[in-house]
């Protein structure tokens, strides 16, 4: 599908289903709303999938590789041929979300969107636009065309995945020089000040934030991006994978299939899809509030609650991939339990 078909292919989740788990929520023999936001959570997955009948045994996580021509001006800790490492790493399974992700059961889908070094190993999906963006300090870091052909991928993805029978995705990226990147992003689509939603990333010195708060500045007086054309931005600001995880959001969302989202670079592709497309806010689940500064900040305007706040920052979709145990325990309850009729109590009722 194309961009445009897509997104006039999306409708808002199902209120009649959500409204069901929700009072199959408070039918079940424990205090009101006693799970808190895995509540909230698995009726949010029954308003996606359409069906109060939630299912989520087939789940899948998509890392979107792609290289930043902005690491040209030293704004990371390491070069770009991390990169390549890694989602070779991915394909072999040897990541840390990898482990994590047998632990949870989810199948994990490494995709090259535009890597400087294609990755020649079995399990690696191309999607690839071009081999990395251009330099954002020094000119827009891809084309109009190159965003919304990445954008289109990332839905053709999805697409194929619920195809494929899978009924939650989870989004994961690696790309050296993606905060900065997101950062940008944020900062225009929110409309903040830089040095607000500018973090140290993978570990930057006190000396390499300044400069990487430079370079975002220096970018975006360069760009002029138009903060209310969601395209332009990224656009001038983005990466191949913002760009492929954005739409991958919208392909779900045109399926009817719900997206646990990861940290900080997830939720900036997030938000650009909820700005292309607002009815694609309904099918998001926030997983964890990442470290970065402007983590919650980005939650905060896609108005989604996270589930985990533990300090995370690492990226490939760990903390996406965190909440599927939690939200299999609270299947288990939701499913499993009795309700206050099967023991013949009296319901409780919510307080005046």
């Amino acid at each position: 599908m194309t961009l445009e078909q897509t997104v006039q292919g999306i409708s808002p989740p199902k209120q009649m289903a959500y409204k069901q788990a929700a009072r199959r929520w408070d039918s079940i023999a424990k205090p009101l709303h006693g799970l808190g936001l895995l509540e909230d959570a698995i009726c949010r997955i029954a308003g996606a999938q359409g069906t109060a009948q939630v299912r989520i045994q087939r789940r899948a996580l998509a890392v979107f590789c792609a290289d930043n021509g902005v690491v040209r001006e030293g704004v990371t800790q390491t070069g770009s041929e991390v990169t390549a490492l890694v989602a070779g790493n991915l394909c072999h399974g040897a990541t840390s979300v990898s482990k994590m992700a047998q632990v949870a059961n989810v199948d994990v889908y490494p995709v090259d969107m535009g890597m400087n070094t294609p990755v020649e190993e079995p399990g690696m999906i191309d999607c690839a636009v071009a081999r990395g963006t251009q330099n954002l300090a020094r000119g827009p870091a891809m084309t109009r065309a190159q965003a919304v052909l990445a954008l289109e991928r990332g839905i053709s993805l999805a697409c194929r995945l619920a195809k494929e029978g899978y009924r939650i995705f989870a989004t994961g990226e690696m790309g050296i020089g993606n905060t900065t990147t997101s950062s940008a992003m944020a900062s225009v689509l929110l409309c903040r000040p830089v040095e607000e939603m500018t973090g140290r990333g993978a570990g930057l010195s006190s000396e390499g934030l300044c400069r990487k708060i430079s370079v975002i500045e220096q970018a975006i007086r360069l760009n002029r991006p138009n903060r209310r054309d969601p395209l332009d931005v990224l656009a001038k600001l983005g990466g191949f994978d913002i760009a492929g995880m954005a739409g991958f959001a919208l392909g779900a969302a045109a399926c009817g299939v719900p997206v646990v989202v990861d940290g900080f670079i997830s939720s900036v592709a997030a938000l650009t899809a909820v700005r292309l497309c607002p009815a694609a806010q309904g099918y998001l689940l926030a997983s964890h509030v990442s470290g970065e500064p402007a983590g919650k900040l980005v939650l905060d305007a896609l108005e989604l609650s996270p589930i985990i706040t533990a300090g995370m920052h690492l990226g490939e979709g760990t903390g996406a991939v965190s909440l599927f145990p939690l939200l299999d325990m609270a299947l288990a309850v939701y499913e499993g339990m009795s309700t206050f009729e099967d023991i013949e109590l009296e319901e409780y009722r919510p307080l005046e």
